[in-house]
């Protein structure tokens, strides 16, 4: 029975598993997404999202607590930097994931995780974008724009 045991092992061991996510963690704050199995990309959310909520707080005690969870320093620094102050205003859901199907080789079930201020392709900077681009296919203007040049044109011929 597995009563009140709520982390996913990864059929990994505590070491393994520790080192995995850490990496992943790395990689996530690197690339802003990464994609990975589901499970694992569950995994990772509730590991990295309280280390983004501790970089909210940019101290030296909450900079060695991050650290000695992610043990790479660029990563570090970029959390600190960048991505707080993207997130200072949000209070929590910092990733997301987005099912992307079946692996090839295997059949797993993969998975993008994202975090959610530094996505490019939708959202509402796109909205904006997109609806400027609306148009008819009514040819009513064409035809109008093109009937006074030609009169121009052969008035002056």
């Amino acid at each position: 029975m597995r009563h009140g045991d709520k982390i996913k092992n990864l059929s990994r061991t505590a070491s393994h598993r520790k080192a995995l996510l850490s990496n992943l963690a790395s990689q996530l704050i690197e690339h802003k997404k990464i994609v990975t199995t589901l499970a694992k990309a569950r995994a990772l959310r509730t590991y990295v999202e309280p280390l983004i909520t501790k970089a909210k707080e940019n101290t030296t005690h909450q900079r060695r607590v991050v650290f000695s969870y992610l043990q790479d320093k660029e990563a570090v620094t970029e959390l600190f930097s960048t991505i707080s102050e993207k997130v200072a205003g949000r209070p929590g859901g910092y990733t997301r994931i987005i099912k992307l199907g079946k692996r090839v080789g295997d059949n797993a079930e993969t998975a993008m995780i994202e975090l959610v201020d530094f996505n490019t392709v939708y959202g509402k900077g796109v909205e904006a974008k997109a609806e400027p681009a609306k148009r008819t296919r009514r040819g009513s203007k064409k035809k109008t724009d093109t009937e006074p040049a030609k009169e121009e044109g052969s008035t002056e011929a």
